[in-house]
């Protein structure tokens, strides 16, 4: 049993941690490296890369596995709208290479393979250069799975950058696989586009799912509050905490997008933006909804437990009232003098001490009913 309970210790001690780290950027970086120095700050080293490309127009789709980087450079060549999608950023060999064919700023490439950025958006000559974080919610341990989404956007490509193969642009690609949708007739900003809005659509998923722990959570402190609940109040304040650092700058993005001219961005899909940034302000709205929720939830269940050890204390201090009249009556008759009158009366014991003492009972039970005390 001790050793169950000290693994599940150092378990729930390295989680902690790990979430502190997701929180405060707390990852030291090297101290005098020169800017542009590509140093990988995450925990995905082993992981093999996984480059995917798909090119569109109107007419025509391709979609393959990039086995020799050349291909890239074959890509950049046509009119066509290139999405080159790269899982795993820590290969700093590979990371060089591609910036070294696209032309991509050190700064920007820095930023790339930091994987503990903010959410930004930064203008590189004829590129853009954005960051967003993407969520995914593991709904067996009810954690948030936290991952950085770099976009570098040219003007006819878009180059996105994972840590991990998964992703949440599933329904993007079935609309670009569709002949005649809006994404095929427009060009590598309205990609640029989709990908952002289903990141963000993605955090009301996350919301949803949320949203219902808490009210459960909630109704459970409510009815029968423990210490597993008091840990999962802190627990979803430390995700809500992790998506409101993420989500706010976002906000501040997508507002600098709208409102700025880009070359690589069209004022068409700047409307596009703009409901993105709506959707950004309610979900921000919703956090704070949860937040508020959330910081209710320690009063209530402080209250709760208050009132569960009220209820306790006000029982013990009846029975114990109780017993002040019957316990003086016991130490009246168990003084060691020998002439007690009632000692020589034989119905003394039976009729007279206990009927009295019952009495007294059921004399104070009424009168604490009558004052409403239980």
């Amino acid at each position: 049993m001790l050793k169950k309970q000290t693994k599940r210790f150092r378990i729930q001690t390295k989680r902690k941690l790990r979430k502190l780290t997701e929180l405060f950027d707390q990852e030291p970086k090297q101290i005098g490296l020169p800017p542009g120095t590509l140093v990988y700050t995450g925990e995905k080293e082993k992981e093999p890369v996984n480059i995917s490309l798909i090119e569109y127009d109107q007419n025509s789709l391709t979609e393959k596995k990039i086995e020799d980087l050349k291909e890239i450079l074959l890509s950049k060549e046509n009119d066509k709208v290139s999405w080159i999608t790269v899982d795993g950023v820590h290969n700093i060999q590979l990371m060089e290479k591609i910036q070294s064919y696209f032309n991509i700023h050190p700064l920007a490439m820095e930023d790339i393979v930091h994987t503990t950025q903010r959410p930004k958006a930064e203008e590189y000559q004829d590129k853009l250069f954005i960051v967003v974080r993407m969520f995914i919610y593991d709904e067996e341990n009810h954690d948030l799975k936290n991952e950085q989404v770099s976009f570098i956007l040219g003007k006819n490509y878009l180059l996105t950058f994972l840590e991990d193969p998964g992703d949440v642009f599933n329904p993007v690609r079935d609309r670009i696989r569709k002949d005649g949708t809006k994404i095929r007739n427009n060009g590598s900003d309205f990609l640029a586009y989709s990908l952002i809005d289903s990141i963000v659509d993605s955090y009301f998923h996350i919301l949803e799912k949320l949203g219902e722990e808490i009210e459960e959570l909630e109704d459970r402190l409510v009815i029968q509050p423990t210490r597993d609940d008091l840990q999962a109040v802190h627990h979803m304040r430390r995700n809500m905490i992790l998506l409101r650092k993420s989500v706010w700058p976002l906000r501040e993005v997508i507002s600098h997008l709208q409102r700025n001219e880009h070359d690589v961005i069209n004022q068409s899909t700047q409307i596009y933006l703009r409901d993105v940034y709506d959707h950004i302000i309610q979900i921000i709205d919703t956090i704070e909804s949860y937040r508020d929720m959330i910081v209710g939830m320690l009063d209530v269940y402080l209250s709760s437990t208050s009132n569960k050890l009220n209820e306790v204390m006000k029982v013990l201090t009846i029975i114990s009232t109780l017993f002040i009249p019957l316990t003086f009556l016991a130490g009246v008759y168990g003084m060691n003098f020998h002439y007690f009158p009632e000692l020589d009366m034989k119905w003394m014991y039976p009729w007279g001490f206990w009927t009295v003492s019952l009495l007294i009972s059921l004399g104070m039970i009424i009168f604490f009913k009558r004052k409403k005390w239980f």
